[in-house]
């Protein structure tokens, strides 16, 4: 065996083992969002499965600040090694395109793990506000320009972005109003403190049913299985929309591909259990469960899509 032949050999090998031995010691997971959303509460339920999985605690770390930018950094200029993780949405999708002066690029100073869960989101108004269906409400928001606001939980947020893909494509003029954080955007449009918000229906259709707010559509491209009665945004007045919240993990550059497939195998066993796909339906969650190619021509590709309405519109972070 010639000696470059036996390095290579040798060197599979030390990787191997030190696969197998990750994880070291504690893994932070940072979640750049406020406590309450969904990164934060499917972040840590991924992090407890991991915990009992791989027999180091997964720690949850919540970073919120600057749309998700400051603890997506922390995480880009961690160590390699697969001790520091990410819990990414959309947001950092949208914010390549939205936010270009930002310290890092997502797919370059960060790699993909895996995929975590998708689901629609809901529009809903305060009960004042006299709509009580869709068309209602967009013959409402065309006859009072800017005299509409509607909540999201801070720029380049998926709910964010649901809004004003909903304004480009519904020609209406609706003022936003950003909040700190999904929790915060959530006691405003109940409080009554601003008239409209998308939100994932993960946590926004219990308050629908308890009255708190109206719900006017879904955003998925086919009507929610917990909401069948709620029509989608689409067949309601505004054809062709469709916007949905997404979570995912990812580690910072240089991570070994070795962690990078483990953790992906792991968190897809979490995944395609039959206990958590029922539980997630149940919630209006689906997992996505892909691999660490599919994961990362997913995120791409949504790149794309979010580029497309930043420039359209010529949105800018205030």
């Amino acid at each position: 065996m010639s000696r470059a032949v036996f390095a290579l050999l040798l060197a599979a090998l030390s990787l191997s083992a030190w696969s197998q031995a990750y994880p070291a010691k504690p893994v932070r997971i940072i979640v750049p969002f406020a406590v309450g959303g969904p990164a934060d509460i499917y972040g840590r339920f991924v992090g407890a499965k991991l915990s009992e999985s791989l027999g180091q605690p997964f720690i949850i770390e919540n970073r919120p600040g600057a749309g998700a930018v400051l603890g997506t950094d922390a995480v880009a200029k961690s160590a390699a090694d697969g001790h520091t993780l990410l819990v990414m949405s959309n947001t950092h999708t949208v914010n390549e395109t939205l936010i270009p002066t930002k310290p890092y690029d997502l797919m370059r100073d960060l790699v993909p793990v895996a995929g975590i869960n998708s689901s629609d989101l809901l529009l809903v108004v305060h009960p004042s506000v006299p709509a009580n269906n869709l068309q209602e409400f967009l013959a409402l928001a065309k006859s009072k320009p800017k005299g509409l606001n509607y909540a999201s939980s801070g720029p380049g947020t998926p709910y964010h972005m649901a809004g004003e893909l909903f304004k480009y494509m519904a020609g209406v003029e609706i003022e936003h109003v950003p909040y700190k954080g999904s929790d915060g955007a959530r006691t405003g449009i109940i409080g009554g403190q601003v008239q409209m918000m998308f939100d994932a229906i993960t946590t926004m259709a219990a308050q629908g049913r308890a009255g708190r707010v109206r719900i006017l559509a879904s955003s998925g491209k086919t009507r929610s299985a917990i909401t069948p009665e709620v029509p989608t945004v689409s067949e309601a007045g505004v054809p062709g929309y469709e916007a949905t919240i997404w979570l995912g993990v990812m580690a910072p550059a240089g991570t070994p591909r070795s962690v990078q497939e483990r953790l992906n195998a792991e968190i897809g066993k979490v995944l395609n259990s039959p206990e958590v796909k029922e539980s997630w339906a149940k919630q209006g969650a689906v997992p996505m469960a892909m691999s660490v190619e599919q994961f990362d021509r997913f995120m791409r590709e949504d790149i794309q899509k979010w580029a497309k309405l930043v420039k359209a519109t010529g949105m800018k972070v205030n």
